[in-house]
């Protein structure tokens, strides 16, 4: 009889969890955040899209947006089990819940898969349905799954082996319950400073612009007025707060494509996206709750704050030349809110100056970011903008500084000054002081060497501080009375 050949066992395949695992975000989040942007009247359809069940539900919003799997947040610890896997000649499985669409998108540009499970329109493959897919597929023990969630704990109780990635302790417990060889990869969670950094916590200062008016009515030391200023500065700061991570939630795509913006929490993975869905509006309700211990007229300019950064993040900051004259006249508006707060009404002098400032300081901004996205050859993600118009954008930028100076030097002479400030003369070291400062960040920006938000470059230049100081102490020399003839 002829003798019986063994035949070697099938390699044992490895199946990969995709929200969490293999990424680190959620796509179910993500699609629903790309229609948010892309088709805005579509959320009203969401109740009824999902009264059809979650599978459905996701089929409906994966069918609606294209997914960028290029800049999506990959493990790259994951990726290294998967290579390993592959080098030793077994089958590597994308096992998700998320719908076919996505799945199969990020499979082909990842390239490494050998097969793809997913949900379909009928079916949301997790947790018992996720399992009894694979041991239909494989066998009772008959692959490996490397998962992060509590819906995983059926899949890795009939797995050979399993990978949990979660630093949660009560969830490794659980899976240690109820398989015996469990490895354990750490996903720390974004702390206090991914939170400061996504709240934007530094850029609280530019709503230090609330208090201008009670500075230049000289009433800073009057504190009814004072205590109403800074609950207005408190209630804008988390308004803006809530902004900003609305605007870094709808520019996930834009973010992740730009060199520094894909460090961000939100882009980067670092806090998960469902946080910032929840964070965004309690912030707002937040920051109205404080808006009603400040006259009513602050709250009126905070709504409209808050719907001209929502048209922004949505619309606007496609569109050239609108978006920083949008942006300028956001920061004049902080001035307007404190002055609605403190009842104290702004002059022309003041809102011209800030209108033309600030319209300079957006020009620098987009100058930056322009330059460097035609230093790298790639367009500006989520801009309007072509390399072709950075010197439009130099020359508009520094005439705009210009013109804030000449408006400071116009000051200097105008009626008003003699009768709020008795030695008028120290005025006039500010005009040169202010010249000097915006011929300055423009050879600054010209030779590269200023961040994308010239304010946080400001706050942080030692000329700039001492140019304000300096400034500073003029209008308070102005004010004392003593004169130098």
């Amino acid at each position: 009889m002829p003798e019986e050949v063994a035949t070697a066992p099938a390699p044992v395949p490895l199946c990969v969890d995709l929200d969490g695992t293999l990424v680190r975000t959620d796509m179910l989040h993500e699609t629903l955040l790309l229609l948010a942007k892309s088709s805005p009247a579509s959320l009203a359809a969401l109740p009824g899209w999902l009264a059809r069940g979650k599978a459905g539900f996701k089929h409906l919003i994966a069918a609606r947006v294209a997914v960028d799997a290029s800049g999506l947040p990959y493990r790259t610890d994951i990726l290294t089990l998967i290579e390993q896997a592959r080098a030793e000649g077994r089958p590597v499985v994308l096992a998700t819940a998320s719908p076919t669409k996505v799945a199969t998108a990020i499979a082909e540009h990842l390239g490494v898969f050998d097969a793809v499970l997913s949900s379909d329109e009928g079916t949301n493959l997790s947790a018992r349905a996720k399992a009894d897919l694979l041991v239909e597929r494989f066998g009772e023990r008959g692959f490996d799954y490397i998962g992060n969630d509590t819906a995983d704990l059926p899949v890795f109780a009939r797995a050979r082996r399993a990978f949990l990635v979660s630093s949660r302790g009560g969830l490794r417990r659980a899976a240690a319950r109820g398989h015996d060889d469990v490895t354990f990869l750490d996903d720390p969670v974004g702390g206090l400073r991914a939170w400061a950094k996504a709240l934007r916590i530094h850029q609280w200062l530019k709503n230090l612009l609330v208090f201008v008016p009670l500075v230049a009515a000289h009433q800073l030391l009057n504190l009814p007025l004072l205590g109403v200023a800074i609950l207005a500065f408190l209630s804008y700061s988390l308004c803006a707060s809530s902004v900003y991570l609305l605007n870094d939630l709808l520019d996930l795509p834009s973010d992740r494509a730009h060199r520094k913006k894909k460090n961000r929490p939100f882009a980067s993975g670092a806090l998960p996206v469902k946080a910032g869905i929840v964070a965004a509006p309690v912030l707002l309700a937040s920051s109205i709750a404080l808006a009603f211990f400040v006259p009513p007229r602050f709250l009126a300019v905070l709504a409209i704050y808050y719907l001209l950064t929502v048209l922004y993040s949505f619309f606007l900051k496609k569109q050239v030349v609108v978006d920083v004259m949008l942006l300028a006249g956001l920061y004049t508006l902080r001035i307007i809110a404190g002055a609605a707060a403190t009842g104290i009404k702004p002059s022309f002098w003041l809102l011209a100056l800030s209108m033309f400032t600030f319209l300079s300081l957006a020009m620098v901004k987009r100058y930056s970011e322009l330059r460097i996205a035609m230093a790298s050859a790639k367009p500006l993600a989520g801009r309007g903008y072509h390399p072709d118009d950075l010197p439009v954008v130099l020359a508009l930028g520094s005439s705009s500084g210009m013109v804030s100076v000449l408006i400071l030097a116009l000051y200097t002479q105008a009626e008003i000054v003699p009768d709020m400030y008795p030695a008028p003369e120290w005025l006039w070291l500010a005009p040169p002081l202010m010249l000097y400062w915006t011929a300055r960040l423009w050879m600054k920006a010209q030779r590269g060497e200023v961040d994308d938000d010239p304010v946080v470059f400001a706050a942080r230049d030692w000329q700039s501080l001492a140019v304000v100081t300096l400034m500073g102490a003029s209008f308070l020399l102005a004010t004392s009375g003593w004169s130098i003839w």
